[in-house]
């Protein structure tokens, strides 16, 4: 998608369309031709014939058809070398600052990740409607205002870099708890995080949010292994098999965490990172983990983002460290929150702690909350379990 976008002159709209029919066209050779032997050089070669095809067909404008043949005419496709810089100059276009702040994120996921405009807008919380519209105006605006593809000079990453990190951070997320399908994690995504995430720590060194970043997927994701059974099914973190945690992220991560900190300019990413390590380095069992140290970094980190989700995870740091009765009384706080209302992870943390308490009756109402939200189906049937379990000793 990225090379194709740059190959038809940042032509976000057009790019898409060619890739898409380029994939379709891949679907209906490869399995009686075979996989070609380098996949994404064909895949790009038929794009460009695809969108040079459009082109022709759309009768565009003479200087568009001029300078997008002399792109797409040359006989030799680009490079495999240029594919991760053509990455990270799509996610910097999507980030650009003349796009709307709404939909920069949106936007990068979509094009970036292929995540569907339903997903995305799930993990907003807006109608798909309401995104696809948001996406379309996007396009539109990249085409008519020539948004390059490239990754911007030193001096113009300033008021574009915060976005690009909570791109890859979001990009991340929903690999690692995925907001719909069959599937707790997609890997695949997870691993495009920490690619792009090492990317940009290398583009920029001396960034230490950018290195907290990293730190933070690293850490996260060396637990990947242990967060479902053989049946896909969701292991919680107190009940997963710490021997198949990856013990050699684990310590890159808690190396480059300490790197970041150290440099004495903290930020959310460092936070988060330093949360992880908390749990990532507990490798002995849940009773290692520094819930007291976790809470009181989840404070201040809501310095930074003072948001209802970090409050609630706040929340269940302290029931962690302090007892079930003290992270609920934070928890019910949060209920008038229109946002967490329809977050089925509020419900289920309320649910866990009123069963710790035993009052068994209040936590199958929360878990039935829960499963009203239509989570993935991991975590549906984990809920299913959970609320079977508080029906049948109540």
């Amino acid at each position: 998608m990225a090379t194709v976008t740059r190959l038809v002159g940042g032509d976000l709209g057009l790019a898409e369309d060619a890739v898409q029919d380029a994939c379709a066209a891949a679907l209906a050779q490869w399995p009686a031709a075979g996989v070609p032997s380098d996949p994404h050089a064909w895949l790009v070669s038929v794009a460009r014939h695809k969108a040079l095809d459009r082109i022709r067909r759309e009768s565009r404008r003479l200087d568009k058809e001029r300078a997008a043949m002399r792109d797409l005419g040359s006989p030799d496709l680009p490079p495999a070398a240029g594919a991760g810089d053509d990455e990270l100059g799509l996610i910097f276009m999507c980030c650009h600052p003349a796009l709307d702040a709404e939909v920069r994120v949106p936007l990068t996921l979509r094009s970036v990740c292929g995540l569907t405009t339903a997903e995305i807008a799930r993990a907003f919380l807006v109608p798909e409607a309401t995104m696809a519209k948001r996406l379309v105006r996007a396009k539109h605006k990249i085409r008519g205002a020539g948004i390059p593809l490239r990754v911007p000079r030193p001096d113009e990453l300033e008021g574009r870099l915060a976005a690009v990190l909570r791109v890859v951070y979001l990009i991340f997320t929903e690999g690692h708890m995925a907001t719909g399908g069959e599937r707790l994690v997609r890997g695949e995504l997870c691993d495009t995080a920490v690619r792009l995430a090492r990317a940009l720590a290398e583009l920029l060194p001396d960034e230490p949010e950018v290195v907290g970043l990293l730190a933070l997927l690293l850490l996260t994701d060396a637990r990947r292994a242990a967060r479902t059974d053989a049946r896909g099914a969701l292991v919680v973190l107190e009940e997963q098999d710490r021997r198949l945690w990856d013990r050699a992220l684990i310590a890159e991560g808690e190396a480059l965490v300490t790197e970041a900190l150290r440099r004495g300019r903290p930020g959310p990413y460092q936070l988060h990172a330093a949360i992880a390590a908390c749990h990532s380095t507990a490798l002995g069992g849940p009773a290692d983990t520094d819930w007291r140290q976790i809470a009181a970094l989840y404070g201040e980190l809501l310095r930074y983002e003072p948001s209802p989700v970090i409050e609630a995870n706040r929340a269940v740091a302290v029931a962690m460290s302090e007892g079930p009765a003290a992270g609920l009384v934070i928890l019910d706080t949060l209920a008038d929150s229109a946002q967490l209302q329809r977050w089925p992870q509020l419900h289920v943390a309320r649910a866990e702690l009123l069963r710790r308490l035993g009052r068994r009756t209040e936590a199958a109402d929360a878990y039935r909350l829960a499963l009203m939200l239509e989570p993935p189906t991991p975590e549906r049937d984990f809920i299913g379990r959970r609320l079977a379990d508080v029906a049948a000793t109540r």
